[in-house]
């Protein structure tokens, strides 16, 4: 077992410095002076080399490489003495570090966070724009995951038990339009129904995020109401996968001889199902629903936006808007390397479930 988990982190190690070479080497090739963004109608010459001397935008492609990937590993070397160094440590870009060895007189190895950079337009580092925004869409991800399981689960089980009739009918058609529908139209749709036409009844905004503005200057309130509509629109898709694998599985399990047997010892219907069927039916869900929980992380962009959440997609979109690459940058990688660790950890919980995938 600890080698299947080694190879696992290793082949993760490997998808993660792809990655970081595919995120720099195509946000360095986009067209835009960083420098002459951040400085807008007052960039001169002066002024725009001096910054990009500073942002070491002056330094071969392969070099600027190499301090982006010192930047962002945990681990990383610098010069402590030279200022002018192109590796010097910069106190206030890697606060809080530990200094954890000694390269040379002038050169250590330090511990740190992660150093995405700072943003072009709010000079806030990147990393402070993320922990900011992140759990606003950890939230989102899970509301939209529960709201999808629990409804999914439920109506895959009645159109399980009530096969063939107008329920299951109808609850496979909107399976099919669920997994079909774009999340921008349906995001749309469902603002303008039930938070415009609808408003005097459920009393939801269009637009709004998990925390609003008091109109008194008073400062800011918790508003969980504006959840609701992104949380359902995000969820609509997973609901859609959860019905048709919950009846899929069901039926299988119920065909089972297992469960003639205990309808035979005269156990009740619901017994039967909630005892014997349901547990031995939710292996495929919780696989489906693992894989769901890393992409409703990463794709709720669209939804986001829409609905003025301020989260991951907010970000991303505003920061593009502006060509503010770092934070898209930052934004890409996070998001990235979160899906990979979430990846690696599902493969070893089912190599710890089933002997095969470790052999395999």
């Amino acid at each position: 077992m600890p080698g299947f988990i080694l190879k696992r982190l290793l082949y993760g190690l490997l998808v993660v410095f792809g990655v970081l070479t595919v995120v720099f080497l195509l946000f360095n090739v986009l067209p835009g002076d960083p420098a002459r963004m951040m400085l807008g109608q007052r960039a001169d010459i002066n002024s725009v080399a001096a910054i990009n001397k500073d942002l070491g935008r002056d330094k071969p492609i392969f070099l600027q490489y190499l301090n982006f990937l010192n930047d962002v590993s945990p681990m990383s070397i610098h010069n402590c003495k030279d200022d002018n160094s192109f590796w010097y440590l910069d106190s206030s870009k890697y606060m809080p570090f530990i200094s954890i060895a000694s390269v040379s007189f002038s050169k250590i190895v330090i511990l740190k966070i992660p150093y995405l950079r700072r943003s072009y337009q709010s000079k806030k580092k990147v990393s402070e724009i993320i922990s900011e925004a992140f759990p606003k869409t950890f939230l989102l991800a899970i509301v939209s995951m529960a709201f999808a399981l629990i409804v999914g689960i439920f109506i895959g089980i009645l159109s399980a038990i009530y096969k063939d009739s107008y329920f299951d009918h109808t609850s496979l058609v909107l399976s099919v339009l669920g997994m079909s529908l774009p999340s921008f139209f349906a995001a749309v749709l469902f603002a303008w129904i039930f938070a415009y036409l609808l408003a005097d009844f459920t009393h939801l905004n269009m637009v709004g995020s998990l925390y609003t503005v008091d109109d008194f200057g008073e400062g800011e309130y918790l508003s969980i109401k504006n959840l609701i509509l992104p949380a359902v629109t995000l969820g609509i898709r997973p609901l859609a996968v959860v019905v048709e694998l919950t009846r899929s599985s069901m039926l299988e399990v119920l065909s089972q001889d297992y469960i003639r047997t205990a309808r035979a010892k005269g156990l009740s219907n619901r017994k039967v199902i909630m005892a014997h069927a349901l547990k031995n039916a939710m292996n495929p869900v919780i696989t489906a629903a693992s894989g769901w929980l890393a992409s409703l992380l990463a794709g709720a962009v669209f939804i986001e936006y829409i609905f003025d959440w301020k989260g991951m997609g907010t970000v991303i979109v505003d920061a593009l808007e502006k060509y503010d690459f770092p934070v898209v940058m930052g934004c890409v990688l996070f998001i990235s390397i979160l899906l990979i660790f979430i990846n690696i950890f599902v493969d070893v919980i089912y190599g710890l479930l089933d002997p095969r995938i470790r052999k395999n």
